[in-house]
């Protein structure tokens, strides 16, 4: 089965977002009080960029900047790369694996609809590599099988 990234992998989510002339503090306290580990940056409706942790902690901490004067301009992945909600989950998992990401903003024409992880992508895989099992085990063993007859 093909799995569409919309509604298949995420569908629903609440957009979590911040503007580029907030702080970085703003977007670690997003992160934070929403247990997620990246934000949309968007001026207006638009996407202009995604704060992530490891942006945290390789732009802000590592380099010594005070996360209170620190933009998030300053800071996010601008124009970051995206996927449409059409796109599969595994084109979501080849785009990741070829750029070493872990967060991918999905966007229908300039609308943000959601943000995929690669947390999402495994519970889909998961969930259906269990579902697989199943079966498989039903047609090898039977519905019946190992019952007394």
């Amino acid at each position: 089965m093909i799995r569409k990234i919309v509604p298949d992998v995420i569908s629903g989510q609440t957009l979590h977002k911040i503007t580029p002339r907030e702080c970085a503090t703003a977007a670690a306290k997003l992160m934070r009080d929403k247990k997620i580990a990246a934000v949309l940056v968007m001026e207006s409706e638009y996407l202009v960029g995604i704060i992530t942790e490891r942006d945290m902690t390789t732009r802000v901490v590592a380099a010594g900047r005070d996360p209170d004067t620190t933009s998030a301009a300053e800071i996010m992945t601008a124009n970051p790369d995206t996927l449409s909600p059409d796109d599969t989950a595994s084109d979501a998992i080849n785009m990741m694996r070829k750029h070493n990401y872990r967060h991918l903003p999905v966007v229908e024409g300039t609308r943000v609809v959601g943000m995929v992880s690669v947390r999402d992508l495994y519970a889909v895989y998961n969930t259906e590599l269990e579902q697989d099992l199943k079966d498989r085990n039903a047609f090898i063993y039977g519905e019946s099988y190992g019952a007394l007859q």
